[in-house]
């Protein structure tokens, strides 16, 4: 697959299992190949649920009415140390035709964002016809550990401690693929209420966030599978609830986070598909969908240094996959 963005490539590179593998796994039948594919791809979806889900705030401290920050956002979500989302057990007897090449009746195998290689497995009919085929691996075998998400954001004061704020990647795209995300989200400043507002050391928020990504990759001019308009599509759509706390300093301020995460992804694979080799030759339409969920406790800590109209942030976020976020911010009041 072209990688025209570094953030493009570890997104859909993560799908480019396609190329390879999709008339093998077909090969083994559509409920073997869902199995497989959604065992695969989950733990990535799940990576990249978290990815994008997070940087909502710098300060607790809500913009006074009128006030605006525009911010690009850059995170790295590290799956380094997470061999758990790095391989899965694959039973034979929960696959109707595939079966391990050396008889084994279980091993692990890569996800999508493993690096276990050289498994092999074959489909066979019972009879007569049979193929052979060998696993994909995944990501940390061509040494990527983290998943990359980046966006511009903006955020805008309104009366009464609330702050409303929109984030957006316009579309990029190549000659077989393309990703954008949206979202939105309001913070509310509950310090803002309080008589001594101004005189206060810190400041106490309420942030809740909504982000959509999607991305799609098109192989039908690979001629791995003949067909026709062969694609996959994956949806993410997230939403965070957080409290958060932050110093009201007026250079280098502190904040924290303690919230809440869930998310769900969908991968569509669509298209006309037929398949020529195996015991199971067939032609398939919109073959499957598989979906993955995530939820959990987030919190994070950063710090923000502010020169004038110039700002600069960075935090560190623990979750089921942590989350180092850095963004440059230009903003006013």
């Amino acid at each position: 697959m072209k990688r025209i963005t570094f953030l493009l490539a570890i997104f859909l590179g993560t799908l480019s299992w396609a190329q390879s593998n999709i008339n093998d796994l077909l090969a083994a039948g559509i409920d073997d190949a869902q199995r497989f594919t959604n065992d695969y791809l989950a733990p990535v979806s799940e990576g990249a649920i978290y990815s994008i889900s997070g940087s909502w705030y710098n300060t607790a401290d809500a913009k006074p009415l009128g006030g605006f920050e525009i911010s690009i956002i850059g995170n790295l979500t590290g799956f380094k140390n997470k061999d758990d989302k790095k391989a899965f057990t694959l039973n034979t007897a929960d696959y109707e035709n595939l079966q391990f090449t050396d008889g084994s009746t279980s091993k692990l195998v890569s996800t999508a964002l493993g690096d276990i290689e050289g498994i092999n497995v074959v489909v066979t009919d019972g009879n007569v016809f049979s193929e052979t085929f060998e696993l994909p691996s995944g990501l940390a075998s061509e040494d990527f550990n983290f998943l990359p998400s980046g966006y511009l954001q903006a955020s805008v004061g309104l009366i009464k401690g609330t702050e409303l704020k929109a984030r957006f990647l316009p579309k990029i795209n190549t000659d077989d693929a393309s990703i954008s995300l949206y979202g939105f989200g309001i913070q509310h400043d509950f310090t803002k209420h309080l008589p001594a507002d101004k005189v206060l050391p810190v400041a106490i928020s309420a942030v809740i966030g909504y982000t959509h990504f999607d991305a799609s990759y098109d192989f039908t001019d690979t001629s791995v599978v003949a067909g026709q308009d062969q694609r996959l599509e994956m949806d993410i759509n997230s939403w965070v609830f957080q409290a958060v706390v932050s110093t009201r300093l007026p250079v280098i301020n502190f904040y924290g986070g303690l919230g809440y995460l869930t998310g769900k992804s969908e991968t569509n694979v669509l298209g006309t598909y037929v398949v020529t080799s195996g015991p199971f030759q067939t032609t398939y339409t919109d073959p499957f969908s598989v979906s993955a969920n995530a939820s959990g406790v987030t919190a994070n800590i950063g710090t923000k240094l502010k020169l004038g109209f110039f700002r600069l942030h960075a935090d560190y976020t623990i979750a089921e996959f942590n989350n180092l976020s850095v963004g440059v911010n230009f903003g006013f009041r």
